[in-house]
């Protein structure tokens, strides 16, 4: 887990710097949203920053992070779906820049717990893959807007299966390979 931190503070340390790069006269450049289904997704926080670099693309950066457990799961046990994902991408905007259609590529890493629901079983592991999106972006005002869309992920998953939260018996290690539903995205901007 302290990797992966170390990977989340890299990432907003480059977002950062990334946001002193000079980029086109627009009126607006940047922007800073929230999936707002993501909360449905037991809590999971999450933010996204973009920064126009040209008339009709963008750059990403993104973080989601549920550190959140619950009880009442399978044989009262723990329900957790517990994650720090980090994602680098580009969109592009056939229309403008932070309004229209969009289609989006993104690189992801993921380290995820997730258990409780069906069995008592717990998947714990690292996820590294790429995505790809699309959606809508409806302009509310001058400095909101409102995105909805949807995205897909393929990668490689490093794993292990733990017969329950707590006991710790291993019950499968490995890894594999797979293509899994990334982001229902309903979310809220702000553009600078």
């Amino acid at each position: 887990m302290k990797t992966s931190l170390q990977v989340c503070v890299a990432v907003l340390a480059l977002s950062l710097a990334s946001a002193c790069i000079p980029a086109p006269a627009f009126a607006q450049n940047a922007s800073l949203g929230t999936n707002l289904a993501g909360y449905a997704n037991f809590g999971t926080l999450n933010c996204e920053a973009s920064w126009a670099v040209a008339r009709r693309w963008s750059l990403t950066a993104g973080l989601r992070y549920n550190p959140f457990t619950y009880s009442g799961g399978v044989d009262e046990g723990p329900r957790e779906f517990r994650q720090r994902t980090v994602a680098l991408g580009t969109r592009y905007w056939p229309w403008h820049i932070f309004s229209g259609w969009w289609l989006a590529a993104k690189a992801q890493y993921q380290e995820y717990n997730i258990g409780g629901f069906l069995s008592p079983e717990t998947r714990e592991g690292d996820r590294v893959g790429g995505g790809l999106s699309a959606g809508y972006t409806y302009m509310l005002g001058p400095h909101f807007n409102l995105e909805a869309g949807a995205g897909v992920w393929a990668g490689k998953d490093w794993y292990t299966l733990y017969a329950c939260p707590s006991c710790g018996r291993t019950l499968d290690k490995g890894n594999a390979k797979f293509l899994m539903l990334n982001e229902v995205l309903l979310g809220l901007t702000y553009v600078f």
